[in-house]
């Protein structure tokens, strides 16, 4: 086999996503793109990256989508055992600090950012990000992924206190769609969960669905839909 080929397979790849969390007055939005990627290939163009750690609590997955998984599953489990023992659902602080403590203990092996968003009795909504390396770090909002490098001035401006949930619903699309447009890494549809008092709420929104930005092109479905479209008018002389 050509050992250049090899080489290549065996090389770092670069993994890409747009991963959001939000808080609002009285509860929070997580959301996320949904393009899975290995260096320049897409492997999975409708994958969710927001997974149910508790009825209450959930996850944003960001990195090497096979330690996300695992950090995940392996938090599931704990915080069911934690829910038999207590007799009530575990708080997003306690989750939180589960995923840090997995993500600390094994920071030489994992590439993977996350973010823990839900809604408790005793605290209400509250994001936590837990980034590369295993630090915990309660915020009003946290974004990562390739993607969030295009967003962090974007949301000093959109971001406001007191937001309702229609407000922080559209700033999360927003912002997802807006690193779509930038970042090849991000791509696909956009999902988002809403967490509050009243439960959970899960929400699609397709790739033509999405607003378009500077110079972006329109969503197809296939290569035919471009060459069948209709050529610009020709001049009249």
């Amino acid at each position: 086999m050509d050992l250049n080929l090899m080489t290549d397979l065996n090389a770092p790849h670069s993994m890409g996503t747009t991963i959001i969390g939000v808080t609002y007055n009285g509860g929070v939005v997580l959301g996320a793109d949904s393009r899975t990627s290995t260096g320049m290939y897409v492997a999975n163009r409708a994958s969710d990256k927001i997974t149910e750690l508790t009825d209450n609590v959930y996850v944003c997955r960001s990195g090497s989508a096979a330690d996300s998984q695992i950090v995940s599953d392996y938090v599931r489990y704990f915080l069911h055992q934690h829910t038999i023992q207590l007799g009530q659902p575990a708080t997003v602080k306690v989750a939180a600090n589960l995923v840090r403590l997995i993500a600390y203990g094994n920071k030489n092996m994992l590439q993977t950012g996350l973010i823990v968003g839900g809604w408790d009795k005793y605290e209400g909504g509250k994001i936590y990000g837990v980034p590369l390396g295993g630090t915990l770090i309660e915020q009003p909002f946290a974004i990562g992924g390739s993607g969030s490098s295009y967003l962090y001035g974007f949301f000093d401006q959109a971001w406001k206190e007191g937001m309702t949930k229609e407000e922080a619903e559209q700033l999360v699309v927003k912002s997802v769609s807006l690193a779509i447009a930038r970042d090849g890494a991000s791509g696909g549809v956009v999902r988002t969960v809403t967490i509050n008092s009243e439960g959970v709420s899960r929400k699609f929104y397709p790739g033509d669905t999405l607003p378009l930005w500077h110079e972006e092109l329109e969503a197809h479905t296939s290569l035919l839909d471009i060459l069948n479209a209709p050529g610009p008018e020709p001049m009249n002389i």
